[in-house]
């Protein structure tokens, strides 16, 4: 088997699934571990629940964690009992490792939740880096994460929150998913909106922390609060798109009432509803922030992949909620391509509009404008750049 370097570790991958290029997820792993590393003023015990190789446990142990807190309790776990020599293997390095103590299990990630409910055995932070649709664990999950605690989230399951799979989409979310330009954001808020509303069954709130995909995998990281915040439930609504012209409506499940008439002068526009969905921010740019300055050089903590990602959610909070592609706004005006994002951006600040790039798809920004006025500043900025 052939070694592989990441970080501060070499290991063996072995013959099970891996992906070097999920490296940018396992870097905001590391970091996120170590940022909580750093302000817990108690133990921690921190859960790879789908562990593979171990490579995420093997770089919380050495990257993560600072000597000056001799006070960590990893847990790995894979419930393919083939692998767990290669587990043990790959993460003899922390038996040397001092205050680390460490936890191997070949459990079914339900019946590890499920066990450590019952033992009374609650966790600072969870990876759970799931194939196809991760929605039967999370309340297990949530169920053993504590009071401001961490919940790293991947979903492999495409089809069905971005409008391909509709009856999957109601089985999987309890919800309607249209297709929509943007996609991919439209699936990381189906699989916040799950979230949400199992946190609040235990009476708990949630925060998103970080938010993104590339298309194949969908990634969220989410903070668990003892509480809902004011007003949290404002945050689970519906959003509707009228394929015909283009129109997009947001409206709160709280203060759900008619829809509004879209931009089709004809009236034989049709809203197609998508949600229920979370409505809120999508990342917390504070918290990237100090992440970013936690990566350690010396340890190679943060690839560049990693710091460009990073730097990109940073920049994107993920409000207003409506996004809309460059490139479809020039198709619908019959312009000779999309207009020059960041100047579109400018020209609707300057108007006294919210609006940023998008970090979760690229050409597209969000905006609160109405979408006359997009469509006019297009336009202007499209001709002005010839």
């Amino acid at each position: 088997m052939s070694h592989y370097r990441e970080g501060a570790v070499c290991l063996q991958t072995g013959s099970g699934f891996f992906r070097k290029d999920s490296r940018p997820s396992r870097d905001l792993s590391v970091l996120l571990a170590a940022h909580q590393a750093s302000e817990a003023q108690r133990p921690l015990r921190w859960l790879d629940l789908m562990a593979g190789c171990g490579i995420r446990g093997l770089r919380w142990g050495l990257e993560a964690c600072p000597e000056s807190r001799p006070d960590l309790e990893l847990w790995l776990n894979d419930a393919d009992p083939d692998r767990s020599s290669l587990l043990e293997s790959n993460l003899q390095r922390l038996q040397g490792v001092r205050g680390v103590s460490l936890t191997t299990t070949n459990w079914a990630a339900e019946r590890l939740l499920r066990q450590a409910y019952l033992d009374q055995i609650f966790f600072d932070l969870i990876d759970l880096d799931a194939f196809g649709c991760p929605n039967a664990l999370l309340q297990s999950a949530l169920a053993v994460l504590r009071f401001d605690g961490l919940l790293v989230l991947a979903s492999t399951d495409g089809r069905s929150p971005t409008g391909h799979d509709r009856r999957a989409a109601v089985r999987h979310f309890g919800a309607a998913a249209r297709a929509h330009p943007a996609s991919w954001e439209l699936a990381l808020r189906l699989q916040l909106a799950v979230l949400a509303r199992e946190a609040w069954q235990l009476g708990r709130g949630l925060e998103p922390v970080a938010s993104f995909s590339e298309g194949r995998t969908f990634r969220l990281v989410v903070r668990l609060r003892q509480r809902l915040a004011a007003d949290e439930e404002s945050q689970l609504g519906l959003l509707a798109r009228c394929e015909r012209c283009g129109d997009q409506a947001v409206q709160p499940l709280l203060k759900l009432s008619g829809w509004r008439s879209c931009r089709c002068t004809d009236g034989q526009g049709r809203w197609a509803v998508t949600g229920p969905l979370w409505l809120g921010p999508l990342q917390m740019p504070a918290v990237l922030a100090q992440l970013l300055k936690l990566a350690d050089p010396q340890l190679d903590t943060l690839s560049v992949a990693g710091r460009l990602l990073l730097q990109r959610l940073q920049r994107d909070c993920g409000l207003p909620v409506c996004c809309w592609s460059t490139a479809e706004l020039a198709s619908r005006l019959s312009l000779a391509g999309p207009p020059p994002l960041e100047e579109l951006v400018q020209a609707l600040l300057s108007a006294g509009h919210q609006a940023c790039p998008s970090a979760v798809m690229t050409g597209q920004l969000r905006t609160d404008a109405p979408m006359a006025e997009l469509l006019q500043q297009c336009v202007q900025h499209v001709a002005g750049d010839r």
